[in-house]
């Protein structure tokens, strides 16, 4: 009894259509490169549906999102940092996410002359439920591998990367 081959995706159908066209074309380097494209405009796509399911500017959210990773708490300037913002830009976002009750600003405690930007309770709901649609989706797609092969992907993906960032 033969094994079936693997599925055929809309990019095995890419490279084939390239390689007459292109005969030095390494089949296995145009179909990851052009798989991590479709993909990341997949999940893009699914960000850009929960955030607008949930009312929120891919602004909001990122500013949400880093508030969160910092435990709920940080100063605009560290906002502004990790954002990579100039310092002042900041100010329209948080006034805006303020005015929305996302956010409250308030004295730094330990340190009055400082300002504290502080997650609420309603900006952690909205921003945990636009996240979980897209995790949703990634566990989704990668829950097709194992744990094992997860891994790897992740190994290798961050060869990759590791190989872009110098």
């Amino acid at each position: 009894m033969s094994t079936p081959g693997p599925e055929h995706d809309w990019t095995d159908g890419h490279v084939e259509r390239w390689l007459p066209v292109l005969p030095g074309l390494d089949p296995d380097i145009e179909g990851a490169t052009t798989r991590v494209k479709v993909l990341t405009d997949h999940l893009r796509r699914v960000r850009e549906r929960a955030l607008a399911d949930f009312d929120l500017h891919k602004h909001e959210y990122d500013t949400l999102h880093t508030l969160a990773g910092r435990g709920g708490h940080a100063a605009p300037s560290e906002l502004a940092a990790d954002l990579q913002m100039a310092p002042a830009s900041i100010t329209g976002r948080l006034d805006a996410l303020e005015r929305r009750g996302y956010v409250r600003r308030g004295p730094a405690p330990g340190d009055r002359r400082r300002v504290d930007v502080e997650l609420t309770e309603e900006g952690r709901a909205v921003w945990l439920g636009a996240m979980d649609v897209v995790g949703h989706e990634e566990y989704r797609l990668l829950g097709v591998l194992d744990a094992e092969e997860r891994r790897t992907l992740s190994d290798l993906l961050r060869r990759v990367l590791i190989q872009a960032e110098r």
